[in-house]
């Protein structure tokens, strides 16, 4: 089975402006796929910007609402599947989401995030019920998790079981926790033997600075390619014969005792 080229958009783009990020998006779409990539994965809350404050009902959009449209008509205008996130309105609850979008420009999974960080997301977003939400793409199966998630091993663990293989994870990480990109996300994918694509935000927004640093980790723990602090579309390989190697000579998920676990819970 080939690889599945990875292309990992480190930018912010422009808060409040969702015609703009769309332009960003697209661009950055096009050049992702002048490249090979097949996936073009995009930051937490990218279609609308992330320090919105009061404008998040304002903004927020049902799952397939014109967002959506506009992305899939990019997906398909470039031959390849986007992930983005975005905030979904369901009725009066908004939920901070991602969507995985297909080349064909189906659409293919929507995740709610289960984890909320921080008073802003407390405010504004309802915490989504479902900890495994998955996608087949290239034969590869494709996880999502969102930031803040992604720092709770019990959720990439969850997706080890399930039997994800790459786990997209846009985030808006900011300033003083770099440490989570520079060293969590390799070790959460070493410790759940996956790859883990970890694609942040940049530069001040608001009351916030995000730290750039997206990534591609493997499952040996290696980042497979990495982003600076500025605006940014790195790309990386993931390899699925490698991965069955390092799972074959990874004891990790065939040695645990889940019986010993039940206090976790």
């Amino acid at each position: 089975m080939p690889s599945l080229r990875t292309a990992l958009l480190q930018s912010s783009g422009r808060p409040g402006a969702v015609a703009e990020n769309l332009k960003a998006l697209d661009e950055a779409a096009a050049r992702a796929a002048d490249a090979g990539a097949r996936l073009l994965v995009a930051p937490e809350l990218f279609l609308t910007g992330y320090a919105i404050g009061d404008a998040v009902p304002e903004l927020a959009e049902p799952a397939d609402g014109p967002g959506s449209a506009a992305i899939a008509e990019i997906a398909v205008r470039h031959g390849l599947a986007v992930l983005y996130g975005y905030p979904e309105r369901d009725g009066e609850r908004i939920f901070n989401a991602s969507q995985l979008i297909g080349a064909d420009g189906v659409r293919l999974a929507n995740y709610r995030k289960t984890h909320l960080f921080g008073c802003f997301e407390q405010e504004w977003f309802t915490p989504g019920e479902q900890t495994v939400v998955q996608a087949e793409l290239d034969g590869i199966r494709i996880g999502l998790l969102i930031c803040y998630d992604v720092e709770f091993p019990e959720n990439v663990r969850a997706h080890a079981l399930a039997g994800t293989d790459l786990l997209l994870v846009p985030t808006a990480q900011m300033h003083p926790f770099q440490f989570v990109a520079e060293s969590v996300v390799p070790v959460r994918a070493f410790e759940s033997q996956m790859y883990v694509a970890y694609v942040n935000r940049t530069g001040p927004e608001g009351e916030f600075e995000f730290v750039g640093l997206s990534c591609l980790a493997g499952p040996d723990g290696v980042v497979r390619t990495r982003a600076g602090r500025g605006e940014e579309l790195v790309i990386g390989e993931v390899d699925p014969e490698f991965l069955a190697a390092s799972r074959a000579a990874n004891p990790y998920l065939a040695d645990r005792r889940p019986g010993l676990y039940g206090s976790l819970a």
